[in-house]
Order: structure tokens, then sequence, then C-alpha cells
């Protein structure tokens, strides 16, 4: 196959995990366990305790403070760029490290502070498991980095981390000198969307299988960062909690298994995917917080009616210990979410990404919750009201508006983005993809919506909805019909406080703003358009795409 062959098939393959690749023969399954596995153990290099898988994976971790030193796969180095290792978050500092052999399996066990961290081989595997276990906020955030070697994998992808000439935001977005963008933040993907991360060269896969995120934080649809690569190297990231636009407080407890998996130059093993894994091999390593399969419980609903059949339903459960989705079949609603550990939590059905409907479910261990058929309420669903005229659709996301598709990898003032202002024309057939996806104060305030009434129209009160997905810097939607009637300036809805809109997020919490505009307000010129300016009204942001603004998922005028 040829370089741009490749490069094409990476594109498509190597960040998306499940459905993305299965039934395709072109790719190779996961390297097979050795036939003999002789060499599986481990050593003390006086550094480093030096474990052997017994198929050609030999990794190195530091007895000082638990970094993965040397990471060699079939004699090749992979790890390290820039003389920096692989670890949690930047590295945790002096711990206590330990290993043990049990059997089949060898465990590297790291203590720091209140956070507990654990690597684990199998004989004859390729992989590396790890677990996490952050007690407190002793530590800020928490990731592991993989950090790989340069040249080992083409930089190819579309959201790929390249440091650039010029810095155009903070420290971490960049601008090249054609005008592309690129950031460490651009994954262009949500959790719910991928099973692994990871890159394919020369017959060898090197891939990061992420955990189930039960103690992470943001729900399905959150995005964060996934991978980079630069001129030093490359590296791939579980995040496992991430403060930037997060809509949830921090969970503590074990996080885990994630896996870093090597393979002939195929996808992994979808054994490895969190929903298929079997880890009943670790049930007894003592692993802190581990609770097996027989300590979880399951949640099946049988179906779920008064769904608009043109979206996809995401069913989520969350409270303040843990998080948990799954996706409704299409045909009838039908879900069902296993491995949710006890406890009493709020199930949140989803269109799109817009919730529609609430209700409380309480897991116990080894049991299955079983709900009857969950009826979402016609007036809890948006899109179901009669309007006059609609920009966009009721989903929870800017998808379809204006720059909405480019806003998940590239920054604002990204070349291929097209201009954020213009206005727009009720009835032009293009009144959703000319509209910003994106309304900022200091940028694109006051884009002019031109509509026509009827008589009878015209002679009545109507209601206005602006519907938000997430806002940043307190930004929000203030309105001027006809330059004669104003609204007030709304109250500004809890959102993330960190940046959003600029880090390729528009996820936040959906809000819908209403205004009663009174029938004074219109024009009685059945043949003239009025006008509806949509200012963005906030004290606080700086300037340009940093000024306060806000992410749109639809507007209408209902009858």
């Amino acid at each position: 196959m040829s370089d741009t062959a490749n490069r094409a098939v990476g594109r498509r393959t190597f960040v998306l995990g499940g459905a993305a690749v299965a039934g395709s023969a072109a790719l190779a399954g996961p390297l097979a366990p050795s036939a003999s596995a002789a060499s599986f153990g481990y050593t003390d290099d006086g550094s480093n305790y030096v474990v052997d898988t017994g198929a050609g994976l030999v990794f190195k971790v530091s007895k000082t403070n638990g970094d993965l030193t040397s990471l060699v796969h079939k004699g090749t180095e992979y790890q390290g760029y820039g003389g920096r290792n692989s670890h949690v978050e930047s590295g945790l500092g002096t711990s206590t490290v330990t290993i043990k052999q049990s059997g089949s399996t060898i465990l590297v066990s790291v203590a720091y502070g209140t956070l507990k961290h654990y690597y684990a081989a199998r004989s004859g595997e390729n992989n590396v498991y790890l677990w996490t276990n952050k007690a407190d906020d002793s530590v800020s955030a928490t990731r592991y980095i993989v950090r790989v070697k340069a040249g080992m994998f083409l930089n190819d992808a579309p959201d790929s981390y390249t440091y650039a000439p010029t810095t155009i935001e903070a420290s971490d977005v960049f601008a090249k000198s054609d005008g592309q963008t690129r950031s460490k933040h651009y994954s262009n993907l949500r959790v719910i969307d991928y099973d692994y991360i990871g890159w394919s060269s020369g017959g060898v896969g090197l891939y990061v299988v992420r955990s189930n995120h039960e103690k992470a934080s943001g729900g399905p649809f959150y995005r964060s960062l996934l991978r980079h690569q630069s001129a030093d190297g490359g590296g791939l990231y579980e995040i496992l909690y991430y403060g930037e636009n997060q809509t949830e407080a921090q969970r503590f407890g074990l996080q885990g298994p994630y896996v870093i998996a090597f393979t002939d130059g195929g996808a992994p093993s979808s054994a490895l995917y969190h929903a298929n894994m079997d880890t009943s091999w670790a049930d007894s390593l003592g692993i802190s917080g581990y609770v097996p399969a027989s300590g979880r419980g399951r949640v099946a609903g049988v179906g779920i009616s008064g769904r608009n059949t043109a979206y996809p339903y995401t069913v989520g459960l969350a409270n303040s210990a843990a998080q948990y989705w799954g996706s409704a079949r299409s045909s009838d609603g039908y879900f069902s979410i296993a491995g949710v550990l006890p406890g009493t939590y709020t199930l949140t059905v989803f269109k799109g990404e817009l919730a529609v409907y609430t209700t409380s479910v309480t897991v116990s261990a080894g049991a299955t919750t079983t709900l009857n058929t969950i009826t979402v309420p016609s007036s809890n669903d948006p899109g179901n009201a009669t309007a006059i005229w609609r920009i966009g659709d009721w989903n929870g996301t800017p998808a379809g508006f204006k720059n909405a598709d480019l806003m998940t990898y590239a920054h604002p003032s990204d070349v291929r983005a097209a201009s954020w202002t213009g206005n727009v024309v009720i009835g032009s057939g293009t009144e959703t993809s000319a509209f910003p996806c994106y309304l900022w104060k200091d940028v694109n305030s006051g884009i002019v919506v031109y509509f026509r009434l009827t008589a009878a129209q015209a002679a009545a009160a109507h209601t206005l909805r602006i519907g938000v997905t997430t806002a940043y810097a307190n930004g929000r939607p203030q309105v001027v019909v006809n330059d004669a009637w104003s609204s007030a300036v709304p109250s500004p809805p809890a959102q993330p406080s960190t940046r959003s809109l600029t880090v390729g997020s528009y996820r936040g919490n959906n809000y819908t703003f209403t205004y009663s505009v009174p029938a004074s307000a219109w024009l009685t010129d059945t043949s003239a358009y009025n006008t509806l300016k949509i200012y963005v009204a906030s004290g606080s942001g700086s300037t340009s795409f940093l000024s306060a603004g806000t992410s749109i998922d639809a507007i209408d005028l209902l009858a």
C-alpha cells in the first residue's frame, strides 16, 4: 500500500474504535500470544523494575517515581521524546514503588501521597494494563500520557498537535504559515465516539485503549486531549479528569483499566474495549478501590417512546461518584448499561446531546434494574413546538450552523473558517448554514435575521427562543426587534468558567433563553422584512475570540 493510502486508512480508523473498524478485512487483529512465554517475568536493574511479557514487549518502571521509562517492542524502543518519560500527570515525583508476580500476572504498584497507580502485565500479551486511583485533589488534574519517540509514526492526523511559528492563544494554540491552526485541544472526538487512539506504521500499531471513564467527569459528549505529534515526538492520552470546559465536579476513586497495546498494525482487539474486557484475572491483585464484576449491577430499559427517530438517543447515568452511558437502540429505544457501581443515579435521556428526560434509578450489586418503557413527554423536546420559522435543530449541538464542523479541530481564526459575520434571510434555504455556530461580543455581535410575517402573525405576540450549548465569560443573547423593541439582558446560566469555544468544544450546559415579543414590535406591512438583531451581552471576557461568546443550538419564533 502506498504512503498516501496508508495515511488515508489511518485518518479513518486509527482514532475511531468499535463500529468504525468492525468487519474490515484490511485490519489485522492484535498480536497473538507467543507460543512460548518462557521469558515472562521481571528483574531489577537498580533503577527500574524491568517487566518482560514474554510476547516481545519489555517495559521498565522507575523505582523512584513510577514513571514508565522504557517501552521496547520487538527490540525497538518507542518510549520517550524530549528526554521525558511516560507518566501520570506531568510526573508524580518521589513515590513508593513495589512489584509482585501472581502466577501469570505481574503488578507494579506506585504510591504517591493519596494517589495510587498500577501497571500490570499478563504472560504472552503485548499489553500494559493501567489503573489510577485518585483519592482527592492533591493532584490537580489526572491524565496518563504515553510519550513516543519522534519518527516512529506518521504525523498525518487532522487533529495532530504541531508546533507552529506563531502562538495565537495562551501557550497552546498555534498558527501554521498557511493559516491553519493546531492545538493539543483539538481532538475532534467525544468520549462516546472512540474506544482507542493511536498510530500504525510498518506493521506495528501502538494504541491506548480507553477505560470506561466511570470516575471521569463531563459525560459521554465531553471532549478532551487525546493525542499530539510534533517534531520531538508524540503523545497518547488517557484523560481521567480535565478541568477545561468541564460541566461536572471532579470524581474520585479508581479508574481503569486502560491499556497500552501493541499490535501487528491493525486495530486493538475488541476484547480490550472497556465494554468487553474480562478483568476477572485482576480480582485478587489487591488493587486499591477495585470492584469486581460481581460487585456491580446493570440498568436495562425496555424502550423509549416519544423519540424523534431522526436523531440518535443516549442514556446516561450519573451521580457524584460515577458516570456511565449507553446508546438506545434505533428501532425501539432499548438500552442496557452494565458494570455499574451500586448506588442511586440520575438517569438522563439525550436526544442528540440535548437532555429531554430525567428520572432516578437505584443499582444493586449483582442485579439488573429493569425499567419499563420510558415515555418522553412531547413538551420536553423543544423541537416538537410549532414554529413560524426555525434556524437549526434542537439537538443540543450547533451541527449544521456555519463553521460548526470545523470548530472541534480548529481555532475560530483558522483560514478554513468562513466569515463569522453575515446576515440571514428566513426562506432563503440557507438559514442554518449561513448563521454562525458561535457569537462573540467583539466579533459578530448584532447579526441580523430577516423574516416576513402574515397579517395574522403580526397581530399577535410571539415567543422567541434561542438555545445555547455553552457560553464563555457569561456571554448571552440580548435581542432587538425592528430597532424598536429590546429585550432585557437575561441572567447568565451556569456554564464552565474556562475556555471553550476556542479549544474545540461547544459542550457546556444546554440552556434555552425565551423572549416574549409583543405584537406591537412587528411590522404590519406583510411585504416588508422584520429584523431580529442578536447581540452578545456581557461585561466579561477580553477581546476578539476571547471576548464573551456563546454557541448556538437552535433559534425559533413560535406560532
